[in-house]
């Protein structure tokens, strides 16, 4: 009997040796120490987990000379910061401290059990041991009767068995936990070297700081004018070579379903997963079958709705998620279809809708023109047009094109060695040719669009769904006034 007790009292040791290392050293270790913030009023600049890969920038400002307030804003893509590699190995081990937690938990309460049975099986355990002694000094004396008893007392401890098998297994448990809650140590140690002087909740609270600072000036700023695009994000490789991708522009920070439409033509099948996390692994998603089919990419969802090219055709067509059903179609009038004119890389990219802060837009070319571009705005409820611009620059020579502030942006091709060449500005009816980088990664850009909700360019390339940051410039006034 000795050796068992001795058994329990080694598995309840470990267990409050180990709970104790969970409350005092973890704490310190995931930086629940609280620390000061930033003081208000002061000018700084932060960057947090800065890589060339994850696209991570910098919200900066200054005061010039003469009062006005000059603000670059390098707006991050949506949940970058979240998917962090340090970040992430942070809270994944936080989880994985968790489940030790609980498993410790688990452990205690079954090892209280199994010790009350065992305390309560001790008297029987006492008196059986005098009788086997009794019996054995004087077999005389066990009788029948006697014999029996001793039988059915036996019969009571056989539950003791399994019980103390189960001790056994918690021992090696133990023994197993304590080796996780090392190896849990020493990878939180050596993030936290890495982080420097900052614990893991200190940067959360300065992230989100960081974040409402940039979406407070970022709704102060109101629009800028491009001045860079980041690397690219790839964050799926799926389908054919030509296709489109979308989240709503319209919809809330808390709404991230994501719209998926394979190849440029005669296709019907919209694919809506729940959100991004549910996009990259291909999961979770409701499938839309449009009454007709669609022509080229340049589709997007705006407010709930669907507005693509109707194929072999300039109609424009608005369906609606929810109801399934298609609202209005509206013919954009002497719009060039049917690969009349395309974007240099083709695929019935004739008609190409976009959405920015001002609203909906439809970019396009008619034969009045020559084949230049044309940009229209575009009543996202009757699809009618506006105001059109016309903007002098050839669609076929254009890789691609997307909209940011009333400001059409085109790339001089869709192979590799695109750059950002050509913005035509339609508050002032004027344009300039520029010169701004675009990484195209995979070499073969068949949608480029933007998103002024998460202010972010969505490209398919080659198969690839890909995500840029980009850098918007902005001056203002000291009223606030842009």
């Amino acid at each position: 009997m000795t050796l068992p007790l001795l058994k329990i009292g080694a598995v309840l040791s470990t267990m409050a040796m180990v709970t104790n290392w969970m409350s005092q050293t973890l704490p310190s270790l995931v930086g629940l120490n609280g620390t000061a913030g930033p003081r208000a009023g002061t000018s700084e600049k932060i960057t947090l987990f800065q890589s060339p890969d994850d696209g991570w920038q910098v919200y900066t400002s200054a005061q010039a000379p003469d009062g006005k307030c000059l603000c670059t804003a390098v707006i991050p893509v949506q949940g970058s910061c979240s998917r962090d590699l340090r970040s992430r190995q942070l809270r994944q081990l936080m989880e994985k401290v968790q489940n030790l937690s609980q498993s410790m938990e688990v452990l205690d309460l079954r090892t209280y059990r199994d010790l009350q049975y065992v305390r309560n099986t001790e008297s029987l355990l006492r008196g059986l041991d005098a009788r086997l002694r009794v019996a054995a000094e004087s077999q005389r004396s066990l009788n029948t009767k006697s014999f029996q008893e001793l039988k059915e007392k036996m019969a009571e401890l056989l539950p003791l068995a399994p019980v103390l098998e189960q001790y056994r297994a918690d021992a090696r448990l133990v023994v197993q936990l304590k080796a996780e809650v090392r190896n849990a140590s020493g990878r939180l140690l050596a993030i936290q070297e890495e982080m420097g002087a900052y614990d893991y909740e200190e940067l959360q609270q300065r992230v989100l700081v960081l974040e409402a600072r940039l979406h407070g000036c970022l709704q102060k700023l109101g629009c800028g004018r491009l001045t860079g695009v980041s690397n690219p994000i790839t964050i799926r490789a799926s389908g054919s070579r030509f296709g489109s991708w979308m989240t709503d522009t319209m919809a809330p920070s808390a709404d991230s379903r994501v719209w998926y439409m394979d190849g440029y033509y005669k296709g019907r099948r919209v694919l809506e997963f729940r959100t991004l996390n549910d996009f990259v692994t291909g999961q979770n998603f409701v499938q839309h079958l449009l009454p007709h089919p669609w022509a080229g990419t340049g589709h997007v969802v705006f407010n709930g709705s669907l507005y693509y090219n109707k194929y072999q055709s300039n109609i424009a067509v608005k369906y609606h998620f929810r109801s399934r059903s298609v609202l209005v179609q509206r013919s954009l009038a002497s719009a060039g279809y049917n690969n009349t004119f395309p974007y240099s890389w083709g695929g019935f990219s004739d008609i190409d809708f976009m959405v920015d802060e001002n609203g909906l837009w439809a970019v396009y070319t008619t034969n009045q023109n020559a084949g230049n571009i044309v940009v229209s705005r575009v009543d996202p409820q009757t699809l009618e047009i506006l105001r059109s611009w016309d903007t002098g620059y050839p669609k076929r020579s254009a890789g691609e094109s997307f909209m940011i502030c009333g400001t059409l942006y085109v790339t001089n091709s869709h192979l590799a060695g695109a750059k950002i060449y050509f913005a035509y500005y339609t508050n002032t009816s004027s344009y300039e040719y520029t010169d701004i980088p675009f990484h195209n990664q995979y070499s073969h850009i068949s949608m480029l669009d933007y998103n002024p909700r998460e202010r972010v360019l969505y490209t398919w390339n080659n198969g690839h769904q890909v995500v840029y940051n980009v850098t918007l410039f902005h001056v203002i006034k000291t009223s606030g006034e842009v």
